[in-house]
């Protein structure tokens, strides 16, 4: 059984122990989604460090649908931020490139601009940046390499979705941003949609593995299959000199 408190508990810890040895007296930068898992990063970190030691960076491409909740979320935990806007960026860089982008390239372009912002905020803040990935979508590779895949520190790469949103309701988050629909922020679908299977049942199969849909089992499986070298340092030739 999932015992949120005492797993929260030692995450604002871990969250202490990493700036006491890696980053003492700086703070943590978080990009703010609205969704639950940048909710929950933040406030964990808040939780840690303190409000005074936390910036969130909210980085809408033109218009975003949602940037309610983001600001429900800085508003809520009370946390100095920044609105950075990366259309101008996204479309000066696709101008620049001589040539048509697929559009996978298209996709994954916000998301890596949007971490080169979090890392100017953080390099002019005397910052760390906080990753907001959960293992459920790590699982399945859910995420962009070198765009939300990286970070400093992350508190939940090992927490399921499921259980992120038991910690996000214990650390006192209102229930539209913990219990909030996940949308890609990419193409407007569904995490759901685009995965074609729950996270409930991709939780369920991470931790007890049983799954009752055989055809989402190979689904998920050749999945993790393909993504594992997203969570992998990148291969290196090593001489022997």
């Amino acid at each position: 059984m999932f015992n949120a408190e005492k797993i929260k508990n030692e995450c604002v810890q871990w969250i202490r122990d990493f700036f006491e040895k890696s980053g003492k007296g700086c703070n943590a930068v978080v990009g703010i989604s609205g969704g639950k898992d940048s909710s929950v990063v933040a406030a964990l970190c808040v939780e840690a460090l303190g409000r005074d030691r936390v910036i969130g960076v909210l980085m809408p491409n033109g218009e975003q649908a949602d940037i309610d909740m983001a600001k429900l979320l800085v508003n809520t935990l009370g946390i100095k931020h920044y609105v950075i806007n990366i259309k101008d960026a996204v479309d000066g860089l696709v101008s620049a490139i001589p040539f048509e982008l697929s559009e996978q390239s298209k996709t994954n372009l916000p998301p890596r601009i949007r971490m080169s912002t979090l890392y100017a905020v953080s390099q002019s803040h005397n910052g760390r940046v906080a990753n907001t990935c959960n293992l459920s979508e790590d699982w399945v590779g859910y995420s962009t390499r070198y765009g939300d895949s990286v970070g400093d520190f992350s508190p939940c790469s090992f927490l399921t979705v499921d259980e992120v949103k038991q910690i996000g309701r214990l650390l006192g988050l209102p229930s539209e941003l913990v219990d909030k629909v996940p949308i890609d922020g990419l193409c407007g679908r569904t995490d759901e949609d685009n995965l074609g299977f729950t996270y409930a049942e991709l939780d369920r199969y991470i931790r007890t593995g049983e799954i009752d849909n055989l055809e989402h089992k190979e689904k998920i499986d050749r999945m993790h299959r393909m993504n594992l070298f997203k969570l992998e340092f990148m291969p290196c030739f090593k001489p022997e000199i």
